[in-house]
């Protein structure tokens, strides 16, 4: 199955998260921002970092970017997406997500091993973890606290949509410990934490975040 990853100008995982592609047994196809063609991926990764600087918000630039054009409709149309990190704020601006993602409570960037709880395993990228099932992946961010209003939190949570909280502390203030959310068909998916840093035990803290790669990887070989 052939995952696409895009590269912004400023992305700094895109190579993590296609390496973490190969790893769990996919074929990792570069996607260029300025390119608005998906080239026939099966699934697509938006990866962390800082794309177009960070000017203005975090991912507000990167939304007007070529490749988001076919990429919104493609996702509308059921294609999963996952955006980490970086790639969350670019959902969320792009409104495949509700909410937003603003700076830290405590305006410091933060990067440490966080440890994580799976709540939902009815999305495309979480079908490989239990529900309940604690990880622990590398977080590092700046702009990291998940903000929305009190009726999208609400609803958020009565239809199982919070995807991973924060346990043990809330690193960057996000309303109610949420660490991902998805939309609500659960092919599109956001998480602030990294599971591309966390697939081979020589590099990571652990292999917890593979779970992400081969959940989308055993979903997409199913539905062929």
């Amino acid at each position: 199955m052939r995952i696409g990853v895009v590269t912004f100008p400023g992305s700094l995982d895109d190579q993590d998260a296609a390496r973490a592609v190969r790893i769990a047994g996919g074929e990792a196809v570069t996607l260029w921002h300025g390119d608005a063609d998906l080239h026939g991926v099966d699934a697509v990764v938006l990866p962390g970092g800082f794309s177009y600087g960070d000017y203005l918000r975090c991912g507000a630039i990167a939304r007007f970017a070529p490749v988001m054009g076919p990429l919104v409709d493609a996702a509308n149309g059921g294609l999963p997406v996952l955006g980490i990190c970086n790639g969350f704020q670019v959902l969320c601006e792009s409104h495949l997500l509700p909410g937003a993602l603003v700076r830290n409570d405590h305006l410091h960037f933060i990067c440490r091993d966080q440890k994580l709880r799976i709540e939902s395993t009815s999305t495309a990228w979480t079908s490989s973890y239990e529900v309940g099932q604690e990880i622990v992946v590398p977080l590092k961010n700046g702009e990291g606290g998940y903000v929305a209003d009190e009726a999208t939190l609400d609803l958020l949570e009565a239809e199982g949509r919070v995807v991973a909280r924060y346990l043990d502390l809330n690193p960057n203030g996000s309303r109610r410990d949420i660490a991902g959310i998805s939309n609500a068909r659960g092919n599109v998916v956001g998480l602030m934490p990294h599971p591309e840093h966390a697939v081979e035990a020589l590099t990571g803290p652990t292999t917890d975040g593979l779970g992400f790669f081969t959940s989308i990887l055993k979903g997409l070989v199913e539905a062929s």
